[in-house]
This record gives structure tokens, sequence and C-alpha cells, in this order.
């Protein structure tokens, strides 16, 4: 028996009668995965990563869209109307913020309620405004950070500083997902988003729960089609790979990191006939493309996001993130023209966001498909120094959800009458984090995954379902 090869963990378990095998095991914590799917063990977890799999209690959504907005839309512009904000515009800030006086910056827009359920929004959101009645609009978030590395960290891992996994790679990780020839979670964003590939990435968890990240919405994804070898050779090349690469596992114990290029192999062969499809909004109608906006340039960007997430969710994916990162990876960012800036980036979102929900409604997708909407924070009630715009505001912001579970047509928590801090109901994206998993039938303190010896979650120590908003 040769030794050539062996790597230091193989020693271990082939001398010695394997007890320093035993004794490595035993650090790692046997099946060291998490307990993520009932009956789930690592063996059948490395064999098929993305295999649907049974969550811990009966879930209400099947699968998730995420609509981030980077740089943090101002919560006293959008969804939390403050009418003494506005009577006190030019005042002192009875608040002190970071330790400064700050100046009280009214709304530039006026709000109206609508819908059945009479909620508040703004000018900003027309359309939005006629999908009211499926919305639970947040007014009480709160996050740990004021800056936008840490606070997009923390709204997409739950860590604002070291490397976690992302939410959908957890969500994808604990269930697995519907269609085996698309990757389980896809983030699209036509632009550099901060911090990159760890907004969507799998950190220590398995590469195959990392996101598939689409920027170039012409050409989605990169490197698909063979033009050098047909689809018959190539699955013969596969085959003959897989034995080779088997041949080669049997002299070793198992290595997820073999079963999972492996698996990337055949996911990649499999996606060559069923992703030009998904990606293909060609077959649409004229009336579904002016429903998303296609036909505006100032919509047709993220109209397309839009019309790509429902292709994608009817089809199977798990979790679909988009970002709206037009005119830069902070768009929301709005330090000054806060009214020029806010504008802008409604009118582009507006109208494809209102597409999507319609769509989904129609199509009966909306009841168990879980929308988010927001930022990572939102912004100051006052204006910054001598500008036209609002700073970044972690104490008391907004975001809204539909479908999947979720009641419709409600407000949840309040901020004070000013709209600085969170004073009723508060929620910590934590919370956010437990509660998406729980609307997806997974349990957010068993969703676990062993490194570095401790067992890891999405919500780290904390985290509570806010059973308010459930349906």
């Amino acid at each position: 028996m040769s030794t050539d090869l062996w790597t230091r963990r193989e020693l271990l378990f082939r001398t010695g009668a394997g007890f320093g095998g035993l004794a490595l095991r035993a650090l790692w914590g046997a099946e060291p995965a998490a307990r993520g799917a009932t009956g789930t063990t690592e063996s059948t977890r490395v064999a098929a990563p993305l295999a649907a799999r049974l969550p811990h209690h009966s879930p209400t959504a099947r699968r998730v869209i995420f609509l981030f907005m980077p740089g943090g839309p101002s919560q006293v512009d959008t969804f939390d109307p403050k009418p003494r904000l506005t009577a006190e515009d030019g005042r002192p800030s009875p608040k002190l913020y970071l330790g400064q006086q700050r100046t009280l910056l009214g709304s530039p827009w006026s709000f109206a309620k609508h819908g059945d359920s009479g909620l508040d929004v703004s000018e900003l959101f027309p359309h939005v405004a006629g999908c009211v009645d499926d919305l639970c609009v947040i007014r009480s978030m709160t996050t740990d950070d004021p800056n936008h590395p840490g606070g997009c960290l923390l709204m997409h891992t739950g860590e604002r500083v070291a490397s976690r996994p992302s939410t959908g790679a957890w969500v994808t990780y604990g269930l697995g997902s519907e269609n085996q020839d698309l990757p389980g979670f896809i983030a699209i964003g036509a632009g550099p988003i901060i911090e990159g590939a760890r907004q969507y990435g799998s950190s220590f968890l398995p590469a195959s729960y990392q996101g598939t990240f689409v920027s170039d919405l012409a050409h989605p994804l990169k490197n698909l089609a063979n033009t050098q070898v047909s689809r018959g050779d190539q699955r013969r090349e596969l085959d003959a790979l897989r034995r080779l690469n088997q041949m080669h596992e049997a002299e070793r114990r198992q290595d997820p990191r073999l079963a999972a290029r492996l698996e990337a192999f055949e996911l990649a062969y499999r996606m060559q006939s069923a992703a030009p499809e998904a990606f293909d909004i060609g077959g649409e109608t004229a009336a579904t493309a002016a429903m998303y906006g296609l036909d505006n340039p100032q919509t047709a960007n993220f109209g397309k996001q839009c019309l790509l997430a429902r292709r994608l969710a009817e089809r199977g994916v798990r979790f679909i993130q988009l970002y709206h990162t037009d005119g830069g990876f902070q768009p929301w960012d709005q330090h000054s023209n806060l009214k020029g800036g806010h504008e802008q980036h409604a009118r582009a979102t507006d109208k494809p966001i209102a597409g999507l929900l319609r769509d989904l409604r129609q199509r009966g997708l909306l009841e168990d498909t879980l929308v988010i909407w927001g930022g990572e924070f939102g912004r100051t009630p006052a204006r910054e120094g001598q500008a036209d715009g609002r700073d970044h505001h972690p104490f008391g912001f907004t975001m809204w959800l539909a479908g999947g579970g979720v009641r419709g047509g409600m407000t949840y928590g309040a901020t004070d009458e000013y709209g600085w801090d969170a004073v009723e109901d508060k929620v910590h994206v934590h919370d956010l984090h437990a509660t998406i998993l729980y609307l997806l039938g997974l349990d957010h303190e068993q969703l676990t995954y062993r490194f570095a010896g401790r067992d890891f979650r999405l919500t780290d120590v904390a985290g509570r379902v806010i059973d308010g908003i459930l349906a």
C-alpha cells in the first residue's frame, strides 16, 4: 500500500489503528453539518448539496426575493410619515446625533393613505402604493452599524466584521433547491456592490451554497455555452471524469471538496439547457414587459432584474437577491441632494417592484414567495451639516415584507414623532433573519454548522421570530 499521496488527515486515519483519526473527528464534531433539514446527514449533503430537504416545521414560504436598496433609503420620506418633523422643519433637533446638534429636515414629499388598509406611502412610490394591502411595513428596524460596509454585511450575513455565510447560503444549505438544473441562490446586480462577494458568499459553509452573481443583464451567465464540444461528447467526458475521481476517492476518506467540484461540473452541464431558457425574457408578452417598466429607459434596468426574479422564482430557485446599483454601489446614500437622488432612484424602482408584486399575485406565487424591501439602515430626520441631505441612521428605520405567510396591509412597530428612534416593538436585524427562516420552515436556533470548534448560526446568539406579522 503506497503512502506517497497520503495527506496529513489520511495519515491520522490510516495509521495507529485510526485512533488519530478518531481524535480528529471528535475535534471536528461528528457529522459537523447543521440540523438544517430533518433526517439529513453530511454524507447526503455532499452527494447532492442542492437536493430539496424537509424543513423543521410546516413553511408558509418556499422561496425569497430580497430587493436590496444599497445606501439606506430614508424612512421619513418613504413609508413612515412624521407630521411634527415637517412642522418643525429648520428648527434645532431636540436630540443630539453622534454628539452633534442637528437641524431638523422635514420631508419634501407628501404622504397619502392607500388601499383598503389605509397605509401611508409617500408620493415617491405611486406604483408600490397600489400594492399596500400586500405589504407589512416594519417601521421599527434597528441595526448595529452606521457605516455601509458593516451595515451591509450585518443585513446579509448577521455579522458586521467577520466572514460569515450569507442569508441565501444558509437558506439553501438548510432547504436545498427545488430545481437541480439551476443554482439554488442567485444574486443580480447591474453594478458593483460594497464588500463584493461577502454579501452573497458561503464563507465556511460548503461552496455549493454560495450565490451565483449576475451583473451583465444582456449576457447573464458567462462561459455557459461550449462551442467546441457537442453535448454528447461533454456527457461522455464528464462520465469519464467522474469514474476517475471515484477511483481517486476510493483510496481516500470522503472529501467534500472533491464531491463539490464534481457536482459543480454536473450543474454547469445541466445549466447549459436550463439557464438560457430561464434568463430569456424574449417570450414575455408586451403587457408583461410594460408592467415591469421595460418600455421606459428609466425603469428598464431594474425592471429586467425584477422580471428575471419572477422567472427564477417560478422555476424553483430558492433565494433571489436583487441589488439596485444603478448610479453607483450605494445609490440611496443621499448625504446631499436628497430630493433629486431619492426621486431618481424611486422612479427607477417603483414601477418594477409593483410589477413584480402584481405578477407574483396573478400567477399564484405571492402566497408562498417572501418578498423583502429595504437597505442596510435608514437616514436621520435632521439635515447633515448645511447640506440638503441626511446622514446614516441605524436606530429606527423601515423595511417591508410581502407574501410568504406575512400579514398584508399593516404596519408593525413605530419610531418617535421625529423618526429618530424605534420606540415600539423594536425589530433587530437578527429578528428579521429569524423570521425569514421561520417562514421558510426553519428554526434559526437549530440551523447550525460546526466550524472552528463551535456551532454557528445566522442569528448568532440572538434573534426572535416576529410573531406579530405572521398571517
